[in-house]
C-alpha cells in the first residue's frame, strides 16, 4: 500500500476545483429561459399558487442549476477519488462500461462505480448498475479464472449501514468509501478545507452573473407570459410547455 500526503490532496483539489467553478459559470452563461421552461412542470407552480414572474423564474432556474451542479461536482469528486486511489493502491480509471475505478488490494480486484450520494438512482438504474457489475466480472473472469473480483458502489457522501447488498455487491458511503480507497479513516474530513480555495472570488463572479440572468429572465417571462394587468397567463405558459408541436 502506498501513501498520499495532505499536500498532494490539497494541490490536486486546488488545481481541479477551478474547473468546477469555470464549468458552472459557463453553463450559466449559455442558459436560455425557453429551454428551462420546457423541462419543468408548470402545473406545480399553479398548484403552489405562485403568482409572480420572479418566483417562477427563480424556482425553475434554481432547480436546473442545482441538478447541473450536482453532475459537475460529481465528476470532480470521481476524479479526486481515482487520484487518491492511484496513490494508495495503484488504482486506475476503468475502461469497463459502467465502472469508474479499478484497483488491487489484498489479492483481490475491486471494481468501483462512483456516485455522489447514496440516493442516486431508481430501481431500473440500480438494476443497470448490477448488470454492468456482472458483465465486468464475467469479462475479467474469462481472462483469469483465479482472480477474485469484488464490485463496489462507492458514494462520496452519506451513509449506508448495510454495505453488503443482496445482489452481491458492496455499497460504501461517506467515510466508509474514502477510507476504502485510501486506508485513511479521516480522509473524508481532510478533503473539506482545500475545497474552499478561491471560493469567495469565484462565487462573487458567479453571483453577479446569476443576478443579471435572473433579472433578464424575469423581464423576458413577464413580457411573454403575463397579461396586461400583470397576471400570469397560465394557458399560454402551459401551451408553450406542453402543446403538440405543429
Amino acid at each position: 500500500m502506498g501513501k498520499i500526503t495532505h499536500d498532494e490532496i490539497k494541490d490536486y483539489i486546488q488545481e481541479h476545483i477551478s474547473s468546477f467553478h469555470k464549468q458552472r459559470i459557463a453553463c450559466l452563461s449559455i442558459l436560455q429561459l425557453s429551454a428551462v421552461l420546457k423541462k419543468k412542470n408548470p402545473y406545480l407552480f399553479k398548484a403552489k399558487n405562485v403568482l409572480t414572474s420572479q418566483d417562477i423564474v427563480k424556482g425553475i432556474v434554481d432547480a436546473h442549476i442545482s441538478s447541473n451542479e450536482e453532475t459537475i461536482f460529481g465528476d470532480f469528486l470521481e476524479g479526486l477519488a481515482i487520484f487518491i486511489c492511484s496513490k494508495t493502491y495503484g488504482g486506475w480509471k476503468s475502461s469497463a462500461h459502467g465502472i469508474d475505478l479499478e484497483f488491487d488490494k489484498d489479492g483481490k480486484r475491486y471494481l468501483v462505480s462512483i456516485k455522489s450520494g447514496p440516493n442516486w438512482g431508481n430501481k431500473s438504474q440500480i438494476d443497470k448498475l448490477i448488470a454492468d457489475f456482472n458483465t465486468a466480472k464475467k469479462t475479467l473472469g474469462t481472462g483469469n479464472s483465479n482472480l477474485q473480483v469484488i464490485t463496489v458502489n462507492g458514494c462520496c457522501y452519506g451513509r449506508d449501514n448495510k454495505p453488503l447488498k443482496a445482489a452481491g455487491y458492496f455499497k460504501y458511503c461517506g467515510q466508509r468509501f474514502w477510507e476504502f480507497i485510501s486506508g485513511d479513516s479521516e480522509l473524508y474530513l481532510k478533503i473539506i478545507e482545500p475545497l474552499g480555495h478561491q471560493t469567495k472570488q469565484k462565487n462573487e463572479e458567479y453571483l453577479q452573473l446569476y443576478s443579471q440572468m435572473l433579472n433578464r429572465f424575469t423581464l423576458e417571462f413577464s413580457t411573454q407570459f403575463c397579461l396586461d394587468n400583470g397576471k400570469i397567463d397560465w394557458d399560454k405558459l402551459i401551451r408553450f410547455n406542453s402543446a403538440i408541436s405543429k
